[in-house]
């Protein structure tokens, strides 16, 4: 007797008709009715269903019988998936089949009033499939969608509005959504379409808007014209009766908000030179007389939100899109007229609404206005620059910055009054009115502040007195008034240091000395440890923002130092970090004056602060002390003589150094001492304090280092063994216990600090002579020696560096280096994705510096070798972290780059070409490599080129299979290779796709074409279609952000003097 198939096996025997009913069931059980293990079963046996290449042949009986809206709902997933991946791949019959079916199943659907609502989601997902089909076979294929849907909508309401959400989500898939989706000509392809074929689409519109009586046919019709007017021609909106209706519906309350989103969308439009400017000028007045019908002028705007409904508040939203949009396109239309009455009108109406305490609104305002005070500053800045040369009328004519005085005034107290937080503040107000340090900075908040300080700054530019009265007022508020809120003072404070820099220096000193006095004296008559908190964290980050101030006034600037070193005891949360970090920022821009002695002084202040170095560090927590030591480094940097500054070191070492020299002498005596936790924790914070100092002073340090080396390379070596020994008995956990990380962390710190003084060090004789021969054996021979988990990623780092440093000079040492390091770490690091992060970075970082400044190292191992270097440089960008995968692809590239230049690029080639066009283009293809597409394309770029050029002289392809006849030349070999390849990888594209990329990929020489190229190619390969491709525009959006930065530096101001290169305070 035959076995009864099991439920799995009858759901995908193919040769017998599919039983829905246990389809059903299945798809319950997945969803939650079954056990976990009904489930699970169900689960497989759903994947094997979805994935197998005739499933789609059952969706139509699955749709017809299903009794479940999830199982439909899988069947059209299966559908989906045919129609976006494999569609090409479709004999026409079947592609034609499928169509007819989806388009006649949607029409029965909304043919019926009480069928389109009861399926609506159903629907929707037909929809969804249609589009995708149109993606692909419109407008060629199916020429005549557009004129059968417009007839079609025209016999019933229901399917007219189910007509509209399909034209909508077309022109959203379209002019929204196709980068990177879809290729550039299909774009430009579809683009053109709509464009032909909307005439019929607007009458439609026009007919529904005129005629019916439906509510939810107007919304949907409504909503299909939001997403079509910011691409249709101009003459359909302006030159039909369009815009009457829009403003009639705007009218009605339940169609208010999407008709002014439709507006807000024609606002949008570039006006077409002088053609509708007339129409532009009349839309504006007749809105602003219906919106006075709604929202009269004067209405407190802020306080109407706050108790408006959800549509209420919606409809403030738009009318700031509206407002915003409108003015940024069409604003010179309105200031042409005489009546500019309208114009003010409507900048009343969004300055109120700019008020409204909600962020997003807000934020729709403030990105106006950035767009709005840079444009009146250019025009107020070049009419300046032509007045001497103008005619009587323009001279007469009435300047912007004058016209829009009353605005601007207003706009610098909303600024004020609503500066967001800048990030060097961290002691904020938490929600129950405590205050705290913070302890994670809001990316959104900084990002707004960036906004605000260069709205800020242009506002100043504008008006430096309205300005900076605005500011003395609020603060002579804040001074006569006790109780205050503390987010109005700290609004102020942040406004008043966001302007630095962008004010006269005569006016910048008589503002900050009235601001800086204030705020000490407001420090010193207020009671409370918060409120001091709150005015230490304000007067820190404003006299952090004027280093040029401070530098011309001595007496401030020792004054403000004092005042820090009080806040270094301090113990609020926040305070003391805050502290150390405004007096790194001083120490930066103001390092010269403390070494000078200053008129009616003994000494200079760095002397005075060194006498007082214990008491002033005595509150302070480890890593405040060597923020601390950092900042006094770059002070004693400044002192121009040697003898002096070797002095300064001395004195400030003196701590950390008597500590050192007590517990080295103690462990001379008995070794035993450097095993007590107490010890080990002192000699990290010592050597911590010493690379501080070192990172900021640089190559003077070499008198300090001198001091210790010797005997931190003894200690080095003597925790390196306990560590070994630890590991080697107790296994991996022996690495994570607190003692073992401790004697670890003074192994990093000291590599760390010999590693920093190697990149300050300007004697290059120093480092080869006297400190690498001294590292060879207790570092390199140690890390051979080492178990691996007991191996530290900073001594890769620290020869990586010296590699940088020393470049050629380091060619005898790498051979040494390579055996000591390369293969036991690669053991380490190609096992998995996961173990030993740090040293997959720095090996990569290493084997890097060793082929830009040692490339002939190279040429002198053995094929062995040179393919474990090889097959590690594959490996590091196939990895799924970034960062590795980006160090990997960058070092192939310039290794790539450098072989061109060499003999030996033919042999080379011929070894790896091949291997390398397929590595490049599986990671390429995959979904989790796309941040590399740019190095990706340029390795691609040059692997092409290289062979269209002729550098390779003999034949890549294998001599001992084939004879130097077979081919012509190397492109025919690397075509027919590379068709191959794609063929295989890509089942879905059809021969003459193949061909036609391959043949681009060698004709393009220019790299943007060549990437675009790519890009269209990656977009066939269907790899990509369901995944946000952003990654693979980043170039772009890397010039845009450079761009962006040359606009600033050109106004004072806009950079803060911090983030400026180093000023000189001389």
């Amino acid at each position: 007797m035959a076995a009864v198939p099991s439920p799995s096996q009858r759901l995908l025997d193919f040769s017998q008709p599919i039983d829905v009913p246990l389809l059903d069931a299945t798809v319950t059980a997945f969803y939650g009715a079954g056990s976990p293990a009904e489930r699970s079963a169900a689960e497989d046996v759903l994947k094997r269903l979805q994935t197998h290449p005739e499933a789609w042949m059952r969706v139509d009986a699955i749709l017809e019988a299903s009794k479940t809206q999830q199982t439909k709902f899988f069947a059209l997933q299966i559908l989906e998936e045919v129609v976006k991946y494999r569609w090409g791949a479709l004999p026409d019959e079947q592609r034609e089949g499928i169509k007819n079916y989806i388009s006649n199943l949607i029409i029965k659907l909304s043919s019926d009033e009480a069928t389109f609502r009861r399926e609506k989601m159903f629907l929707n997902k037909l929809n969804l499939i249609l589009v995708q089909i149109l993606k692909q076979d419109w407008p060629h294929r199916w020429q005549s969608f557009i004129p059968d849907i417009i007839g079609a909508s025209r016999t019933s309401e229901t399917l007219c509005e189910n007509s509209m959400i399909i034209l909508k989500l077309l022109s959203e898939e379209v002019f929204d959504f196709s980068r990177g989706e879809l290729t550039q000509a299909k774009t430009r392809d579809l683009k053109n379409s709509l464009n032909q074929e909307f005439r019929l689409v607007h009458e439609l519109c026009l007919f529904v808007l005129g005629a019916s009586q439906s509510l939810d046919l107007i919304k949907a019709t409504l909503d299909t014209l939001h997403v079509f007017l910011s691409w249709v021609p101009l003459g359909y909106i302006f030159e039909s009766n369009l815009l009457q209706n829009l403003l009639r519906l705007f009218l009605t309350p339940a169609f208010r908000n999407v008709a002014l989103q439709c507006l807000t969308e024609i606002a949008a439009l570039e006006p077409a030179g002088d053609t509708y400017k007339s129409q532009s000028d009349s839309l504006f007045k007749e809105f602003m007389d219906y919106l006075e019908c709604i929202l009269p002028s004067g209405t407190n705007i802020p306080e109407a939100y706050s108790h408006g409904s959800d549509d209420d508040q919606a409809f403030v939203s738009n009318l700031a899109l509206f407002f915003t949009a409108f003015f940024k396109t069409q604003i010179s239309v309105l200031e042409e007229n005489p009546n500019k009455s309208f114009l003010f009108r409507g900048l009343d109406y969004l300055l109120s609404i700019s008020f409204v305490d909600e962020d997003e609104i807000f934020k729709i305002c403030l990105d106006y206005w950035n767009f709005f005070v840079p444009d009146v500053y250019t025009s107020a800045t070049t009419q300046d620059t032509l007045a001497p040369f103008a005619f009587q009328g323009l001279q007469n004519h009435q300047s912007r910055k004058v016209l829009y005085g009353k605005v601007l005034s207003q706009l610098r107290l909303l600024m004020i009054t609503r500066m967001a937080k800048p990030e060097e503040v961290i002691v904020v107000e938490d929600e129950n009115g405590n205050i705290i340090r913070e302890s994670m900075k809001d990316t959104d908040v900084v990002a707004r502040y960036k906004t605000m300080h260069e709205t800020l700054v242009y506002l100043c530019h504008l008006d430096h007195e309205d300005t900076e009265a605005q500011m003395l007022e609020k603060l002579r508020v804040h001074l006569s008034t006790k109780d205050w809120p503390w987010a109005s003072l700290n609004t102020l404070c942040w406004a008043i240091g966001s302007i630095s820099g962008s004010m006269l220096e005569e006016q910048e000193n008589r503002f900050l000395v009235t601001v800086i006095r204030d705020l000490l004296n407001l420090c010193e008559i207020t009671r409370g440890k918060d409120n001091k908190a709150v005015i230490a964290s304000n007067i820190m980050y404003v006299v952090g923002q004027y280093p040029r101030f401070l530098r011309n006034h001595w007496k401030f600037l020792k004054t403000v130092v004092n005042k820090l070193f009080e806040f270094m005891h301090e113990t609020h949360p926040g305070v003391q970090d805050m502290a150390c970090e405004t007096f790194t920022k001083l120490c930066s821009k103001c390092k010269r004056k403390f070494v000078v002695s200053q008129v009616g002084e003994v000494e200079p202040f760095l002397s005075e602060l060194l006498n007082n170095l214990v008491n002033i560090i005595q509150d302070l927590e480890t890593h405040q002390i060597h923020m601390f030591y950092e900042a006094v480094g770059l002070i004693i940097g400044a002192e121009m003589d040697a003898k002096r500054r070797a002095e300064y070191l001395a004195r400030l070492m003196q701590p950390p150094n008597h500590t050192w020299h007590t517990i080295i002498e103690q462990a001379r005596g008995n070794q035993e001492v450097l095993r007590q936790q107490e010890v080990i924790r002192n000699v990290q914070i010592v050597l911590q304090s010493n690379v501080s100092v070192c990172s900021s002073l640089g190559h003077p340090f070499s008198s300090q280092l001198s001091l210790i080396f010797v005997d931190m390379l003894s200690v080095y070596k003597m925790y390196s063994e306990l560590i070994s020994a630890a590991v080697a008995s107790g296994g991996p956990h022996a690495a994570r216990t607190s003692h073992v990380k401790l004697m670890r962390s003074v192994k990093k710190s000291s590599l760390r600090l010999i590693e920093t003084f190697a990149e300050k060090c300007e004697d290059d004789e120093l480092l080869v002579r006297q400190y690498i021969p001294a590292m060879a054996d207790p570092v390199l021979g140690d890390y051979a020696r080492n178990v691996p988990d007991a191996r530290d990623a900073e001594v890769l780092s620290l020869f990586a560096a010296l590699i940088n440093k020393l470049k050629q000079r380091m060619e005898a040492e790498v051979p040494q280096i390579f055996e000591a390091v390369f293969e036991c770490t690669l053991q380490m690091i190609t096992k998995n994705f996961e173990d030993y992060p740090e040293h997959r970075l720095q090996f990569f970082s290493l084997l890097r510096a060793i082929t830009n400044h040692c490339f002939a190292t190279l040429f002198t191992m053995s094929s062995t070798q040179l393919k474990l270097v090889m097959d590690s440089i594959i490996w590091a960008f196939r990895h799924t972290e970034r960062n590795i995968a980006e160090t990997g692809l960058n070092l192939l590239l310039e290794m790539l780059t450098s072989f061109e230049k060499n003999d030996f690029v033919t042999q080379f080639h011929q070894t790896y070409y091949l291997q390398l066009i397929r590595e490049i283009f599986a990671v390429m293809t995959d979904t989790v490599h796309k941040p590399g597409f740019k190095i990706q394309a340029r390795i691609l770029h040059h692997l092409f080129s290289i062979v269209s050029s002729g550098a390779i002289k003999a034949p890549l392809w294998d001599l001992s299979k084939q004879d130097a006849s077979a081919y012509p030349n190397n492109v025919v070999w690397a075509r027919e290779q590379i068709s191959h390849l794609l063929t295989e990888s890509f089942p879905n594209l059809r021969q003459h796709q193949v061909e036609a990329c391959v043949a681009g990929m060698f004709e393009l020489q220019e790299f943007s074409a060549f990437k675009q190229h790519l890009r269209d190619f990656l977009v066939q390969t269907k790899s990509f279609a369901s995944q946000d491709n952003a990654d693979l525009f980043a170039e772009e959006v890397a010039q845009q952000r450079e761009a962006e930065r040359q606009r600033k530096l050109q106004i004072p101001g806009l950079i803060h003097p911090h983030d400026q290169e180093e000023m000189t305070d001389g």
